[in-house]
């Protein structure tokens, strides 16, 4: 399967979805899964999309061009600023 945008993996998951709609049973197993893929999201907010990752990569190279960044010359500054957070 080649990869995906957001926008069109949505597309094809409520296209695939509508071909289940009058089977109960199997609506019922795709609700189960998707209540446990959220809960397994909102139980690591580490966990990140492709798009939710490089949106992070992108912001961080913007306030490293504006100089709003912190850098350290060691380790132990770095875990003393930490320490202080």
């Amino acid at each position: 399967m080649k990869e995906m945008t957001t926008l069109q993996l949505n597309a094809q998951i409520w296209r695939d979805m509508g071909k289940l709609a009058d089977n109960e049973p199997m609506m019922k197993r795709v609700a189960k899964y998707l209540h446990k893929l959220v809960a397994e999201k909102e139980a690591d907010p580490t966990l990140l999309t492709k798009e939710e990752f490089f949106t992070r990569i992108d912001k961080a190279e913007k306030q490293i061009e504006q100089g709003a960044c912190t850098t350290f010359d060691n380790v132990d500054d770095m875990n003393k600023w930490l320490d202080a957070l």
